[in-house]
């Protein structure tokens, strides 16, 4: 149908008394329900392009549909469709929400995520209605104006991986490539600039197809220069300099928020699997989040636990638990050296309504079953973000931190050489949420030219070198290890170094571009009749 569609705008004759283009404001270019339908079939599309289907061609598809449903269509059904293509598309992407803890807090995330999707669609249907007007020339529209749409694009899912609550970094259309031939220029632009450029190309080759008057040829031509243009680009070198050799321990725990296990369970279990490397010649043992269900500055029995593996593996220890603190609750990983915690980091992206409950009693008051589950608050994080192990800097990532820009960037700004994300996925069983993460960390590990230790308590786990291809990988829900020789590395790659930049560059660019279309909206209302 999309095929169809393009086709039927490519060679459209203008209508017999049209205004000059230069005067005109663009009308829709799908009827009202058929525009409905595509942002539907769109969003459904843009899902289908992450992990676990992981038919990334289908993400771009997925947008060409939304932004095809938004030419033309004034502010107020810009809204419905863009809520209707949110919701398709988040509803879906997040359904592994609903396994354990029900239907009420994905429907509630998939529809405040929805809202800010159709915020955003608002503005580039905006954008779309009055391009004619800001950009009367040929060049104007083929050359500012997908810069434009992609910066809007960009902008929104920006502000939404920091806000509200911290925000949720995820669905981000960079995130469906891990695995695809663009993954590769993460490494220069950064998670925002991939988002950025997949959209910029899509809007391109939809503005080829509108343009009246260019020949079959051209727009071929221009449409495959145009992704020449993103594929041409090397991939990034990934220098490495000496590996560590590292024992990464899968526990298959019953770690999840609904599990009834007893104190120590998991301990335990992790200890089990870490006895079976005996012997072997490690630089240092990683443990996943939370492994160590009892404090181990609270509890002498942990604390021993964890001395001895530490002997038995003559190796220092990197293991997740909670820790209290002044009565206070955090998200930690220790490194445990020598009998004592020799360093720790606190979680910086605790979960809002999973970690944290926000306005308790409101909340409370509407779903007392869910908000009771959450039986402590953990705290911010203020810690650094890298632990020196036995001579290696590794940053140090737990669970949903890996989404988290400013938490990478604070990595590879604090000096780390490898990177070990500790997580526990227990809580959304064999659902594409862990595909979902590990795709997301082979995408930091090619952003930031560092090998990822993506650890968890029931998988999946693996190893990625810096340039996103696997090392070693256990199978989910199996209990086991990987122990490798792992790149280090102190690159400094492009991304790492003007990513951020190139995020407000081309949301910038997006805003402009809307508050010219803005202006002549005003100006198109102030005319008269």
């Amino acid at each position: 149908m999309m095929t169809a569609v393009l086709s039927r705008i490519a060679t459209r004759p203008p209508a017999p008394g049209a205004l000059p283009v230069a005067a005109e404001v663009a009308g829709p270019l799908l009827p009202f329900w058929l525009a409905c339908l595509a942002a539907l079939g769109g969003g459904l599309s843009l899902m289908t392009g992450f992990p676990g289907a992981d038919i990334w061609p289908l993400t771009l598809v997925g947008v060409a549909g939304i932004l095809v449903s938004l030419i033309g269509q004034r502010w107020n059904r810009a809204l419905l469709i863009g809520l209707i293509g949110g919701l398709a598309f988040w509803c879906a992407h997040i359904s592994w929400l609903t396994l354990y803890l029900g239907p009420v807090p994905w429907l509630a995330l998939a529809v405040v995520e929805a809202a800010f999707f159709a915020i955003g669609a608002v503005t580039i249907a905006i954008v779309y209605r009055f391009a004619p007007r800001v950009w009367p020339t040929r060049l104007g529209r083929l050359g500012i104006l997908p810069i434009v749409v992609a910066g809007l694009w960009t902008a929104r899912e920006a502000f939404t991986a920091v806000a509200p609550e911290g925000g949720f970094s995820w669905g981000r259309v960079a995130f469906s490539q891990s695995m695809s031939p663009f993954a590769s220029l993460v490494a220069f632009v950064g998670i925002s600039g991939l988002s950025f450029l997949l959209v910029w190309l899509v809007a391109f080759v939809i503005q080829l197809c509108r343009e009246v008057g260019v020949s079959v040829l051209s727009r071929v031509t221009l449409a495959v220069g145009a992704v020449a243009l993103l594929l041409v680009v090397p991939a990034w070198p990934a220098p490495t300099t000496g590996t560590t050799r590292i024992a990464a321990v899968q526990g298959n725990t019953k770690s999840g928020l609904l599990d009834r296990v007893e104190a120590g369970d998991n301990l335990n279990a992790h200890i089990t699997e870490t006895l079976k490397l005996e012997g072997d010649n490690v630089d240092m043992v990683v443990w996943p989040e939370n492994a160590s269900d009892v404090d181990p500055e609270a509890s002498r029995a942990a604390a021993a636990d964890l001395d001895f593996i530490s002997g038995i593996m003559k190796a220092p220890l990197v293991v997740g638990t909670i820790a209290e603190r002044d009565g206070k609750f955090y998200n930690t990983s220790l490194l445990w050296e020598n009998g004592t915690v020799a360093d720790f980091y606190d979680k910086r992206h605790p979960v809002p309504f999973a970690e944290y409950m926000p306005a308790r009693p409101f909340f409370r008051a509407l779903v007392p079953d869910l908000v009771d589950l959450v039986t402590r608050d953990y705290q911010v994080g203020t810690t650094d973000t890298v632990m020196n192990v036995d001579g290696v800097v590794a940053g140090i990532s737990i669970c949903f931190d890996i989404t988290d820009d400013s938490a990478v960037q604070a990595m590879v700004d604090d000096g780390a050489q490898v990177i070990l994300a500790q997580t526990n996925n227990a809580d959304f069983g064999q659902t594409d949420e862990n595909l979902q993460q590990l795709a997301i960390a082979r995408l930091r590990a090619i952003e930031t030219g560092r090998s990822v230790v993506n650890i968890s308590t029931v998988g999946h786990s693996a190893i990625i070198a810096p340039d996103g291809s696997t090392l070693d990988a256990i199978a989910p829900y199996t209990p086991g290890a990987m122990v490798d020789d792992v790149p280090l590395s102190t690159t400094i790659t492009p991304a790492s170094l003007v990513g951020r930049g190139i995020e407000w560059l081309v949301s910038g660019l997006g805003l402009a571009g809307l508050a010219l279309s803005l202006v002549a909206a005003a100006r198109t209302r102030r005319r008269p009749r």
